[in-house]
Parts: C-alpha cells; structure tokens; sequence
C-alpha cells in the first residue's frame, strides 16, 4: 500500500491539473471567507480611510466581469504556450524529458494563479447585488450589496496574476533552453545520487544471492517497476523469518512469470502476495526511486546530439560534463545501498547490486559508439572520464574510468583519422599519466604505430 502512495504522489506530481486544482479550491474558500468578513464589516469601514472608495453594484460587477474574462483568456493562452514548448522538447531533446516539464511547478503555478483568480472573481461577482433584488442581506434604505473586501481582494490577485504572467513569459523560454534543460537533469542525478548513497566508500563487498534453495517470487502484472517499498519487504522478511533478493530495480520492465525477487527461508500461505504488494507497477519509468532515469535522459540527449540529423556535438560535450559529475561522485561512495539509501541487506532485504561498472555502462558506455566518431566528442568524453578520477577513488574504480577510455579510443580507431586520431591519442595518453605517474599506454601506442 505504501508503494501505491508513492507511486500516485508521483503521477500528481506530474501532473498539468492538480496544482492547478489546489489553488482553485484555495480560491473558492477565500471568497467564502471574505464573503463572510463583507457581511460582517458592511461598507462603513472605508470611510475611514482616505484612499479608498466605496464601489457601486454596476462598477464593481463591470470590474470583476473584466478581470474573470481577462483570466480565463490568458489562462488559456499560458496553457497554448506551455503545450507547444513542450512540443518543441521533447521532439528536440527527447520524449522522455516530457516529465521534466510536466513537473515544473513554474508551469504549474502560472496556469494555476490565472484560474484560481477566474473563479474567485466569479464567486464574488455572484453575490453583488441591487437594491431591488432580493437577499437576506438587504434592509430599507440600503442601496444594494457590494463585497468591498473580496473586490479588494480580487484586485490584489489580479496585480499577482501580471506579476506571474511577466514571470511564465521568461521562465518558458528560459527552460526550454538546452543548457539549463542538461543542467536540471544533471543537477537531480547528483541530488539523487547524494540521497541514495549517502556515505563514501568504505570498500564493502555486496552480498550475491546464494545459487540453490531460493524460492521465486514472480510478477503478475505487466509495466515499468515505478517504486520499491523496502520498508514493507523488511517487514514481511523480519515476521516471517526469511530473506528477500531482489532480481528488478525500479525502472525495469517486468511481465507476468517473471521473477521480481527469490526468497530465502520458506513461504507462508499468502505472503508472496504481500511481496508483491512492495512493487508498484506502471505504464513509464519515474525518476522516484531510479538513479538511471537521470543518467539515462542524458545518454539520451547526448545521443540525439550527436546523431547526424542534428550533428551538435557542444550539446553532447554538456551532457558529458555533467555525467562526469554524476560518475565522479558515484565514485566515491558506497554503493551497497537500496533504492531507499538503506545499507544493503537491511532487515533482510537484499537489493540487486549496482556497482560502479553498472553505472559506466549505462552512462559513457551507452555514449561511447556516438561519441567515437566526432572529434569533439572523444576528446571530451576521455577529459570527462580523467575529471571523474579527479577525487581519487579506489584503485579498481579509477582502472574502470581508465579501461572506458581505452575502450572509446578503440572505438575511435576505425572512425577517426589523421590529426583528430593522434589528438585523442595523446589525450588518453595524459590520462595514464594522471592516472599511474607514467606515459604506459602512449609507449604502446608508439610501438605498435612503428610496427604497423
């Protein structure tokens, strides 16, 4: 049950109507509220100040017939906007980055504020009345009822309404721009990998499932594996006496008589059932619990970069900056930990490992064919893989980096030629040397060269 909460906090989250929903219901209280204060307070309370005025039934239902119509217009017009930039990201950058803008609270709260503001200034306009027409609140000799406050009121949300209407105007462009587009994906990857995997690397060898006595537990439904409810696995493990290994991480796909996880210890009558309760399925991968959605958007945006349609390799150079980043700080932590940031094997639940070479493959790995054949790209993709060592990890993590890189010049060599060949060369060349102190894979290089 808690991963089905989570799971709809997230599709909420990533939804156009549900901010949008929240401030309208706002709306619709505050203008019970000063609905009520009006009819306490009457009109008498603005003749002691100076700077305002009384307003008639005719001018104020003139007034706030004008600001709902104006709304509602623009409303519609920020909700036309927002459609066709993300129109224009997704099929530039990716349809998976639809997400990205879907969750943007700037989007969010613009479209929110024009209808909130419609329907307060139509939930006060019904109350204003004439002196002939009936309502509790009339008496003989008053000249009809006008909510001075809530038409106060609708004039303070109004001046807000152009505040976030000149603030969408820039925040839309300005988030459709490709650097800041690599930039936010970039920065929730590290934010992300930070939570997760909070403590550095201590060296830690994860524990691998035992090979025989193990009883699967298979799926029954089909999608992407949206969220992991560990503290319900740890439950059931700790009550039943067994242990728990995952065979999924969030974001896989999975499908009925596949095996999501194996059990060691034996089975109560029903329990698989509250095992399976823990994963929440669903029709699209979430960056909720899944630290490859981040490196995957990335890969992705990079790829497309550097196809030949659109042939930006500065693009692909910014997403080799900030997998750096991302790599460089999964380099120095320890990584025997669940989706949750729990230490592996907590309350018996064991998650499927991620190691470090897990995590280069999915991010320069999937880069490496594109990125061999554009000069640029090399050359950045290895300075990247050398800044990632940069903290000095552990000497089997930074002989990963160092292997990528030479996997990418082998790549390289059937795809570039002359000076760009012998420029990457020397840039893997300085990257032993920062590595090991020495010039060994620029000796080989030179040998093999002579004897070619």
């Amino acid at each position: 049950m808690h991963a089905w909460f989570r799971q709809t906090a997230e599709r909420l989250n990533a939804s156009y109507w549900f901010l949008p929903a929240l401030l309208t219901i706002g709306a619709i209280v505050l203008s019970f509220v000063t609905y009520w204060i009006d009819t306490r307070l009457g009109a008498d309370w603005l003749r002691d100040m100076g700077w305002l005025h009384a307003s008639k039934p005719d001018g104020a239902r003139s007034l706030l017939s004008m600001i709902a119509g104006s709304m509602i217009s623009v409303a519609g017009t920020v909700f036309a906007i927002t459609i066709a930039a993300v129109v224009y990201a997704s099929g530039n950058y990716g349809p998976r980055l639809l997400t990205n803008f879907m969750t943007d609270r700037g989007n969010q709260l613009s479209l929110g504020v024009f209808i909130a503001d419609f329907v307060y200034c139509m939930m006060i306009l019904r109350t204003i009345r004439q002196p002939d027409e009936a309502g509790y609140f009339i008496t003989p000799g008053n000249p009809g009822f006008v909510p001075e406050l809530s038409l106060i009121v609708a004039l303070g949300l109004t001046l807000f309404s152009v505040g976030v209407l000149v603030y969408f105007l820039h925040h839309v462009p300005d988030s459709i721009r490709i650097n800041n587009v690599v930039a936010a994906v970039g920065r929730r990857a590290l934010h992300d990998i930070e939570k997760r995997f909070p403590d550095f690397d201590r060296g830690a060898a994860m524990q691998r499932p035992p090979k025989e006595g193990l009883t699967a537990v298979r799926a029954k439904r089909t999608g992407y594996v949206e969220v992991i409810d560990f503290d319900t696995l740890g439950h059931v493990c700790e009550k039943q006496g067994v242990s728990v290994y995952l065979s999924v991480r969030p974001g896989d796909f999975v499908h009925p008589d596949m095996t999501v996880l194996r059990v060691a210890g034996t089975l109560g009558e029903g329990v698989d059932d509250k095992l399976r309760d823990a994963f929440a399925v669903g029709e699209s991968r979430t960056p909720n619990q899944d630290i490859e959605y981040s490196l995957d958007e990335l890969v992705e945006i990079g790829l497309r970069a550097l196809s030949p349609g659109i042939n930006d390799p500065f693009t692909a150079v910014t997403c080799l900056h900030w997998l750096s980043a991302a790599t460089a700080s999964l380099a120095m932590r320890d990584l025997a930990c669940d989706a949750d940031g729990r230490p592996f094997g907590e309350q018996r639940v064991y998650a499927l490992p991620d190691d470090f070479i897990h995590f280069i493959a999915r991010g320069f790995g999937s880069i490496r064919a594109s990125a061999a054949a554009s000069p640029i790209a090399s050359r950045i993709f290895v300075e990247s893989l050398a800044y990632a060592a940069a903290g000095k990890p552990s000497a089997e993590r930074s002989e990963l980096l160092f292997k990528e890189a030479q996997l990418l010049l082998a790549q390289a060599e059937g795809a570039l030629h002359g000076p760009a060949l012998e420029e990457l060369r020397g840039v893997v060349a300085w990257f032993d040397r920062e590595l090991h102190g020495q010039d060994r894979f620029s000796d080989t290089a030179n040998r093999a060269k002579r004897t070619g």
